[in-house]
């Protein structure tokens, strides 16, 4: 039978990936050659290039693929208690880490690991809003299990701080350390929580939003990453667009949101292939991690106002809200009776437009 034009173009895209995936194993990304990808796939390089503009896009291509593929059975038992969370997460995340066997390459395939890839200072930027955004992902679980806490992001920073560490230090250095114990230390990070408060000093400088009447017709439905299912945008509440270089304002919406409300953040940015390829890579890794640990249900809700976070790829919600989007964007508008009735727009954005009220929406 006759392959149509877009069945050809995901077989060669398929054979294209398996090639770049033994590449990538035996050498490393550094060290890995575009030229060899082709020959392994028996292609041209130029059929290689035609797919995959970079060999950094096609490295977080593959990593993306790996993901996909990854087992995702959970415990049978979902945590309830902050302490049996913190080790079910540690453990899950450890899963990760290089065999003793595993050349250095192959290592760092394993862990999904983009150490060297972004190393410029752009790339660095993006990685560091990152790990914020990651930080508030897990914490927001971790604040719905016992004793129940309002914020548990000190926790997760030292939680991410000693799982990476173990990560990166296997990849040096395979087979070295515990995980078991790594993951009982996070036992006892949970447990031994301190004070966690929220009282950023800028918080009252922020410019307000500003009324508006516009209309607002979102797609039906979107996916969101922490579930991985469908959700509608119809509701009353805030909607948060955030570029590469921007997630740390995220929480900032968070805790600011009232009950009643829903707050979608949406990530965006202007280089889908590279950029929007890492923070999908890490946002839906961290999100298989918790689903594994706590089960279907997403991030639940904060204060009652449920949290959900849409990797906005074809820009189809910034454009029903009538944005042009790139990696330095932090715009929110409020929704209300299916209206936009406020917009916000640079470093707490998602703040000023919480915290709009009724009198103001015009």
């Amino acid at each position: 039978m006759r392959l149509t034009r877009a069945q050809q173009q995901e077989r060669t895209r398929a054979s294209v990936l398996f090639a770049a995936a033994a590449e990538f194993a035996e050498w490393g990304y550094a060290e890995a050659k575009v030229d060899r990808i082709a020959e392994r796939a028996e292609m041209t390089r130029g059929a290689v290039y035609s797919n995959f503009p970079s060999k950094r896009s096609l490295y977080l291509a593959v990593l993306l693929d790996a993901l996909q593929s990854r087992h995702v059975g959970g415990f049978d038992t979902v945590p309830e208690d902050v302490a049996a969370a913190g080790e079910a997460f540690a453990r899950v995340w450890l899963e990760r880490l290089p065999l003793a066997g595993d050349s250095a390459a192959a290592a760092r395939f394993r862990s999904l690991s983009v150490t060297g890839v972004f190393d410029d200072e752009p790339g660095r930027a993006v990685q560091a809003q990152l790990i914020a955004l990651e930080t508030l992902l897990l914490a927001l679980r971790l604040e719905t299990c016992r004793p129940r806490a309002a914020r548990r992001v000190r926790l997760a920073e030292l939680m991410l701080t000693l799982l990476t560490g173990a990560d990166h230090l296997a990849e040096t250095a395979a087979g070295f350390g515990d995980p078991f114990e790594v993951a009982r230390a996070c036992r006892y990070l949970a447990a031994m929580e301190g004070l966690d408060s929220w009282d950023p000093p800028h918080l009252p400088f922020i410019a307000p939003a500003v009324p508006c009447s516009e209309s607002w017709d979102p797609p039906s439905s979107v996916t969101d990453a922490m579930i991985d299912g469908p959700v509608g945008l119809g509701g009353d509440g805030v909607v948060l667009f955030l570029g590469a270089r921007r997630l740390g304002g995220a929480e900032e919406a968070v805790r600011a949101v009232r009950p009643g409300d829903s707050l979608t953040v949406v990530l965006v940015g202007g280089d889908p292939v590279e950029v929007g390829a890492l923070v999908r890579l890490r946002v839906s890794d961290l999100a298989l991690c918790l689903r594994r640990v706590f089960g279907p249900g997403g991030l639940g809700t904060v204060s009652g106002v449920p949290v959900r976070v849409v990797l906005d790829e074809g820009g189809v919600v910034a454009a029903a809200a009538g944005l042009s989007v790139g990696d330095d964007t932090e715009e929110a508008v409020r929704v209300r009776g299916g209206r936009i009735v406020a917009r916000a727009r640079g470093r707490g954005a998602g703040h000023a437009a919480a915290v709009v009220g009724g009198e103001s929406e015009g």
